[in-house]
């Protein structure tokens, strides 16, 4: 059994936390039950560890999340890239193509596809191997897994049972994805609908015929070149609604969406986050501060406020799951990115005088990590260390640094920096236009670091 796990979203729905570069799977908010705070990803991952089921997991997504996952997860972490950002059909197939291609598994294994940032209890995964034996069986096509709901609520797929198949596997009559209100109502009073909880089994073969049988490519490399002419259509649509032979096994745990922030704050152990204070009156209420500004909550109950550098958010908790209609002309580079080698602030972004942009950072280098070595054709940089040791690279020429010092960095000039401590600087950046585009990455041999001698 091989699991592919889907790591998506837009970060909208938890802003100002989350954003493009950290959508809210990557938030470290949780409580890991031992005092320390995990993220969404990071819980699932330790969940699949204690069933060893991390050892044939992939996570499948676009390339801008691939360091956050090898930063909170390790580098060994196993990743299919996205082309581009699409919806989880796509996704999912580009997935089982290269595991047929490049790791050479079965047509006839089970694949069980789960998102990254499911809430779920540990009995949740103790039911996977009843989806492998349901597939190997061929008591079914697809197997699925069904929560009871809660509420009617249109953001989910609902699943109408049938017939036992076997011990807790029953068919699905039906399959509905996010009807609208009363029809999930009715779907739930009326039918004993279950809640799907984004979990699908099946054979890669069964993926194969069905891109055959719709004219998709069939194979990885094609299938990757025309990634961009494919439908962003999800998995659900795609295939569920038009699938016949289909399984459910109902799964009678905790099971929750925390992509809303009144759900999200559910999970919260702790009302503040961060340089907070709310009082007594303010019951109910979460803060999520992560700036040094102290903030203070008086009189409001049931709201949430979130604080980052990308903005401030302050709600009744029951308004937040319409956020994204507030965001959807939201544009411009995130404020705050985590990165395989430590973390970026944007302090300030600016146009001098000359028409010149100029932008602030506050950035931390990991102990043992480094920048990567680069050039930029358009653009200045000025490096004022704060706080750690390390050594910068100049054209191959390495110096080392520590509080105080200030590396000029002028256009066509390679460049490099690695921490031997947490390394803190602040970074101005000065060109014409300070884009992507005018970074060209090197490789570069960072020697053996010398012992100090004092």
């Amino acid at each position: 059994m091989k699991l592919i796990l889907l790591s998506g979203g837009s970060g909208k729905r938890l802003w100002p936390l989350s954003n493009d570069a950290r959508s809210k799977q990557f938030l470290r908010v949780l409580d890991d039950g031992r005092g320390r705070k995990e993220s969404m990803v990071q819980r699932v991952w330790r969940q699949l560890a204690e069933f060893g089921f991390h050892e044939n997991a992939f996570v499948v997504a676009s390339r801008t999340h691939a360091e956050m996952l090898e930063m909170q997860l390790g580098q060994g972490i196993r990743i299919i890239a996205e082309p581009e950002r699409k919806d989880t059909f796509p996704a999912i197939a580009i997935s089982v193509l290269y595991l047929l291609e490049h790791k050479k598994i079965s047509p006839d294994e089970t694949i069980v596809v789960m998102p990254v940032d499911a809430f779920v209890e540990e009995a949740f995964f103790a039911l996977f191997g009843k989806l492998d034996m349901m597939i190997q069986s061929s008591l079914a096509d697809i197997g699925l897994i069904g929560a009871k709901p809660t509420h009617p609520s249109g953001k989910y797929g609902y699943i109408v049972p049938g017939a036992r198949l076997a011990s807790d596997i029953l068919e699905v009559k039906r399959y509905v994805e996010k009807p609208r209100e009363e029809l999930a109502r009715q779907l739930m009073d009326e039918h004993g609908a279950l809640w799907n909880c984004g979990v699908f089994a099946f054979r890669p073969s069964h993926l194969a015929s069905l891109l055959a049988s719709r004219n998709f490519p069939a194979r990885y490399h094609e299938f990757r070149d025309r990634y961009a002419e494919l439908p962003a259509i999800s998995y659900d649509y795609e295939v569920l609604e038009k699938a016949d032979r289909i399984g459910v096994i109902r799964y009678d745990g905790k099971w929750k969406d925390l992509g809303t922030w009144n759900t999200l704050t559910e999970e919260l152990a702790e009302p503040v986050i961060g340089n907070a204070v709310l009082d007594e009156e303010s019951r109910g209420s979460h803060v999520i501060n992560e700036l040094g500004l102290p903030v203070k909550m008086l009189g409001i109950p049931n709201a949430v406020v979130a604080v980052s550098p990308d903005g401030v958010l302050v709600a009744d908790k029951a308004a937040t799951p319409r956020l994204k209609e507030l965001l959807d002309d939201l544009d411009g580079r995130p404020m705050y990115e985590e990165r395989r080698w430590g973390w970026a602030r944007v302090l300030d972004f600016t146009t001098n005088e000359l028409g010149w942009e100029v932008m602030t950072k506050r950035i931390c280098v990991e102990a043992g990590k480094e920048l990567s070595y680069q050039i930029h054709h358009h653009r200045s940089e000025i490096w004022t260390v704060i706080s750690g040791t390390g050594e910068v690279v100049l054209d191959g020429v390495i110096r080392p640094v520590g509080p105080g010092d200030v590396t000029v960095i002028h256009p066509g000039v390679k460049h490099a920096v690695r921490a031997f401590t947490p390394l803190e600087l602040i970074e101005v950046q000065m060109g014409e236009a300070l884009v992507e585009e005018d970074i060209v990455r090197e490789d570069f041999a960072w020697p053996p670091r010398m012992p100090h001698i004092s």
